[in-house]
């Protein structure tokens, strides 16, 4: 990448718009708890960004970002693969011309405005109409592409003890072996006579 892309990515128009106006949020739908089996094939979302159970059906597709509007209101959450949405979710789909997983990030960074709007009660509870008014920036879809992948490269580095850490200690090997031997080699000494 040369500085004249940088700088033509720096530059390109962002718009801010309303979460509600470039993706449909739409409330899940309640199932309970006798409705769920341990090892189905879909994990169900409730109040917390840990499944509370599964079950053999979907509501949601892979790639969708959502929010915990009550018990962990205010919670932002992805998920990679099909889940079901209970009534605590609120759910992004139908996304206009921008990637749901930018989304994700963008409201990551903005998680404080979204806590400072719950409702505190016996059962904490965040509002729709609070997250379809949250502003958000919406670059070009490739430049949110780029972004995405940039910071989920990161995430994986960071968080991904698998994959991101051996690849990390492979990498600092390899710059400590050339400094090593860099430090190491010398010019043969030539005595003046």
């Amino acid at each position: 990448m040369n500085e004249r892309t940088n700088e033509l990515e720096l530059n390109a128009p962002v718009r801010w718009m309303k979460l509600g106006d470039i993706a449909d949020i739409k409330r899940g739908i309640r199932v309970v708890k006798k409705q769920l089996i341990t090892e189905g094939k879909y994990p169900v979302y409730q109040n917390s960004l840990e499944p509370m159970g599964y079950f053999n059906k979907y509501n949601c597709e892979a790639e969708t970002t959502y929010v915990i509007s009550a018990g962990a209101a205010g919670e932002i959450g992805f998920c990679n693969k099909k889940f079901w949405a209970a009534d605590d979710c609120l759910i992004f789909t139908d996304t206009k011309n921008v990637n749901n997983k930018f989304i994700y990030y963008s409201l990551l960074v903005r998680k404080n405005i979204l806590l400072a709007n719950v409702r505190k009660a016996s059962i904490p509870r965040l509002s729709r109409i609070v997250v379809e008014n949250l502003i958000i920036p919406v670059p070009s879809l490739e430049v949110q592409q780029r972004i995405v992948g940039i910071l989920d490269r990161f995430d994986t580095l960071c968080n991904d003890i698998s994959s991101g850490l051996p690849a990390e200690i492979e990498a600092r090997q390899k710059q400590y072996e050339y400094y090593r031997d860099k430090l190491l080699t010398f010019k043969e000494f030539k005595k003046e006579a």
